[in-house]
């Protein structure tokens, strides 16, 4: 499985859309190595899966992580899961081993990542999970 080169920023909100946090759309999953986070992101909704992919990219999630100086940040599609993973490289403070913070596995990046905002169609806000 190849990384995908896309780095293209995310689309501006559609007018007749809005934003809502990346928990809506999908659900996550987070494991660590040393010093690099594994982060999955699975779409709630098979419908959600284009605006997962277009908007929640490289670029994006370096942004977000942006606080926590990533090195570098690869993204793997997984389509027919409706599934991402992304590797993020120098975000663990240097691994288990050597942090000093209270979250040296890094498992509350996956909730990071699930607050970060994504533009929604309107057509697709019967589609996102929890409440209106």
């Amino acid at each position: 499985m190849a990384p995908t080169t896309t780095s293209t920023p995310s689309p501006n909100a559609p007018p007749d859309g809005r934003a809502v946090p990346l928990y809506r759309l999908a659900h996550s999953r987070t494991g660590d190595k040393g010093n690099r986070s594994n982060i999955s992101v699975i779409a709630w909704d098979p419908a959600l899966w284009d605006v997962l992919v277009s908007q929640v990219t490289e670029s994006a999630v370096a942004r977000h992580f942006a606080a926590r100086h990533p090195g570098r940040v690869t993204r793997y599609l997984l389509p027919q899961l409706h599934a991402m993973n992304f590797v993020i490289d120098d975000v663990l403070d240097g691994g288990v081993n050597d942090a000093l913070n209270l979250d040296s596995h890094g498992k509350a990046l996956s909730f990071l990542l699930l607050g970060m905002a994504v533009q929604v169609p309107a057509a697709l806000l019967d589609r996102l999970a929890g409440p209106a």
